[in-house]
C-alpha cells in the first residue's frame, strides 16, 4: 500500500507492505472560528488576569513568537492578539515583537513576512533574536549558571509569549517556557540548558517533564523573568488551531501539555524491524539538524539492530558550515556523537541524540535538499529513492519483518505497550 507522508512543502508517499502499521496522532478538527477563540481566551484565561487588566498602563509590551523552524500558525495567532492589545488601548509603537530563535538562524526579510504576514511585518517593530549578541541582560542564575535574556523582553512592562505545544524529543513538550529559554536566551545560557549531561539523562525525552533536567532548567530560567501571559495553541495536521490555552505559567502550559499528550501518544504492541518516519513536513524538516527529531521518534519503536528510513526534505541542507555539520564529519562511530563527557558546545545536543539513535538502528535518509551536496560523515546513508530504500531494507530483513510508518514523525509519540 502507499502511505502519504508529511514531507517538505507538498508531501510525498511511500510503498510499504499491506501489513505495515501506520501510527499517527489523533487529528483533531480545527476550531470553527480560530480568531474568535483566541480573543475569548485572552479575555477569559484559564487562570490569572485577563489581557485587559494586564495591559493597563503598560508602556512597553513584548510579544514573543516562534521562529521559522516551527510550524506555529503565527499568521493565525498574532492578528487577534494584537487586535486585543489595540482594543485595550495599547498603541502600535508600544509593542515590540520578539522572534524566539534560540540558536537558530535569523530570518530574511522575505521569510519574516512569510512567518508573520506582510501586514504585521510592516506595522510593528520586530526584533529577531540573536543568541550571540550583547542584547541580553542578567536576570539571575540556575544551577550556578547566569541566565541572560533578551533586553527588550526583560524590560517590558507586559510580557506575552505565544507558541504551539507538541511533544519535544528532549524537553518533554514545546511551547510555554521554551519561548523564553532557549528562545530569547544568550548562548551561554542555552548551552547550559542543553548541557551534555542533561541530554544524556533518560528522563530527557518526549512528553516527560517531571524530573526532566532539560525541562527543569528551562522552567527555572523562565521563572526568573516570567511572562505575564502565556498563549499556547494546539494544532492539527493542516496547521489549524484546535485548542487555545491562555494564562500564567505554569498552569496554562500544564493544561496545553495534558491536552496534546492525550492525542499524540500512541501505543503499539511490540517493536518493529523497520520504521519509516518523517519530520512532520515543512518547516520542521527544513534541515538535517531538525530532522533528528523524527529519527528520535522512530527510535522509540524500532528494535535494536533495526532500520529507520527517514524522509525529510532538508531544503536548507545540513546546514553546512555549522557545528552540527562539523560534529557529523568528525564522528567515526555513533559513540563519538553520543559522548556526554565533552564540553557544552553549540548543536552538540542534536549530535548526542543522533548518536543514540544510530547506536540502536541504521538510518537511511531520503532528503532531496541534500542531493548533490558533500555530505558530512558516513554514519547516515543517503537514500535518493525512498521506495527503493524501503524495498532494499525489507529484502535484507526477510519475510515477516514488522514494519511501521510514522507519517507525522515527531508529532506522534509512539510507545511500545508494557507487557505483563
Amino acid at each position: 500500500m502507499r502511505v502519504q507522508l508529511a514531507y517538505g512543502r507538498h508531501g510525498t508517499s511511500v510503498d510499504v507492505p499491506d501489513s505495515a502499521e501506520v501510527v499517527v496522532p489523533v487529528d483533531e478538527p480545527g476550531l470553527d472560528d480560530e480568531a474568535r477563540a483566541i480573543a475569548a481566551a485572552l479575555r477569559r484565561p484559564l487562570s490569572g488576569s485577563p489581557l485587559r487588566e494586564l495591559a493597563a498602563g503598560a508602556a512597553l509590551v513584548a510579544v514573543v513568537f516562534p521562529d521559522l523552524t516551527r510550524p506555529m500558525p503565527n499568521r493565525t495567532v498574532l492578528p487577534p492578539l494584537l487586535a486585543e492589545l489595540s482594543r485595550c488601548g495599547v498603541p502600535d509603537d508600544r509593542i515590540v515583537l520578539l522572534c524566539a530563535t534560540g540558536t537558530h538562524r535569523q530570518a530574511t526579510v522575505g521569510e519574516m513576512e512569510e512567518l508573520v504576514g506582510p501586514a504585521i511585518a510592516g506595522r510593528y517593530a520586530i526584533v529577531d533574536h540573536d543568541a550571540t549578541s550583547d542584547a541580553h541582560v542578567p536576570v539571575g542564575a540556575v544551577d550556578g549558571t547566569p541566565v541572560l535574556l533578551q533586553r527588550e523582553y526583560v524590560q517590558a512592562d507586559l510580557r506575552i509569549v505565544t507558541g504551539f505545544v507538541e511533544p519535544h524529543f528532549f524537553a518533554g513538550f514545546s511551547g510555554g517556557p521554551k519561548a523564553v529559554c532557549p528562545g530569547l536566551a544568550a548562548s551561554a545560557t542555552i548551552l547550559e540548558a542543553h548541557h551534555p549531561r542533561r541530554i544524556a539523562d533518560p528522563r530527557a525525552t518526549f512528553v516527560a517533564r517531571e524530573g526532566n533536567p532539560v525541562h527543569d532548567f528551562v522552567r527555572a530560567a523562565t521563572a526568573l523573568a516570567p511572562p505575564h501571559l502565556s498563549l499556547d495553541v494546539a494544532i492539527n495536521r493542516a496547521r489549524q488551531v484546535t485548542a487555545v490555552f491562555a494564562g500564567p505559567l505554569p498552569a496554562a502550559h500544564d493544561a496545553a501539555c495534558a491536552h496534546v499528550q492525550s492525542s499524540a501518544v500512541r501505543e503499539v504492541d511490540a517493536s518493529f524491524d523497520l520504521v519509516v518516519s518523517t519530520n512532520g513536513g515543512y518547516p520542521l524538516d527544513r534541515n538535517l539538524y531538525q530532522a533528528v527529531k523524527g529519527m528520535a521518534a522512530a527510535e522509540r519503536i524500532v528494535r535494536p539492530g533495526g532500520i529507520i528510513v527517514m524522509a525529510a526534505a532538508c531544503e536548507d541542507g545540513v546546514p553546512t558550515g555549522g557545528a552540527f555539520a562539523r560534529l557529523l564529519a568528525e564522528a567515526r562511530t555513533p559513540a563519538d556523537l553520543a559522548d556526554a563527557t565533552g564540553r557544552p558546545e553549540l548543536d552538540r545536543w542534536q549530535a548526542q541524540v543522533l548518536g543514540r539513535v544510530l547506536a540502536r538502528a541504521e538510518v537511511h535518509l531520503h532528503a532531496e535538499g541534500l542531493d548533490g551536496q558533500a555530505f558530512p560523515g558516513a554514519l547516515l546513508t543517503l537514500a535518493p529513492d525512498l521506495d527503493g530504500a524501503v524495498a532494499a531494507s525489507l529484502g535484507r530483513l526477510g519475510p515477516g519483518a514488522r514494519v511501521a510508518v510514522m507519517p507525522e514523525g515527531p508529532l506522534t509519540v509512539a510507545t511500545v505497550r508494557p507487557t505483563g
